[in-house]
């Protein structure tokens, strides 16, 4: 019953092209897999990581492949990043984003709709909006749950649907992320 594969945790972009390669030939070879998606930041903080092997990889591939970016401020998004994006894009690789509710970073409305604007012309799908989890150290960068709700909203007011992104929580033991 399972159909697709998520390398995420740590950086799965962390992995030269060959290892990465030779992983994706491997999961080929599990037959009802029909999508790979990978989670990473470095296509937003290093872009040139986005290889013309990684990308030969990706549109190689028989699996039908999805990168989920993590920008979280448009500033995050400049000419290097949009290159980066547009060579996934050129690989047929469908590309969403996820960003986390940060106090100080973009936890203002005009910011994420800039933020969701930015992403789409970059030919990226605003997807999750995380609120924060608790992390010692961190506590600084937390927003309330209402204030998340409410910047939702209105995103909802400024922005069409498919540029909104999902507001959600990530609770230990559910099998996914939980809308809020």
């Amino acid at each position: 019953t399972i159909s697709e594969i998520i390398l995420s945790g740590g950086d799965p972009l962390s992995m030269n092209d060959t290892r990465l390669s030779k992983l994706i030939s491997d999961l080929e070879q599990v037959k009802h897999l029909q999508t790979l998606r990978i989670h990473s930041r470095l296509p937003v903080v290093l872009p040139e990581r986005v290889t013309r092997g990684l990308c030969t990889s990706l549109n190689l591939t028989r699996f039908k492949t999805v990168v989920v970016l993590h920008a979280n401020h448009p500033n995050e998004i400049d000419t290097t990043v949009s290159e980066a994006a547009n060579r996934l894009q050129q690989s047929g690789t469908t590309l969403l984003n996820q960003s986390v509710l940060l106090r100080g970073v973009n936890d203002q409305l005009d910011t994420l709709e800039n933020l969701s604007r930015q992403l789409f012309a970059t030919g990226i799908l605003p997807y999750y909006l995380h609120q924060f989890d608790p992390v010692q150290g961190a506590m600084h960068f937390a927003v309330e749950e209402q204030v998340g709700r409410s910047l939702i909203r209105q995103l909802q007011d400024r922005l069409p649907g498919y540029l909104v992104p999902r507001y959600v929580r990530e609770i230990t033991g559910f099998g996914s992320k939980i809308p809020l």
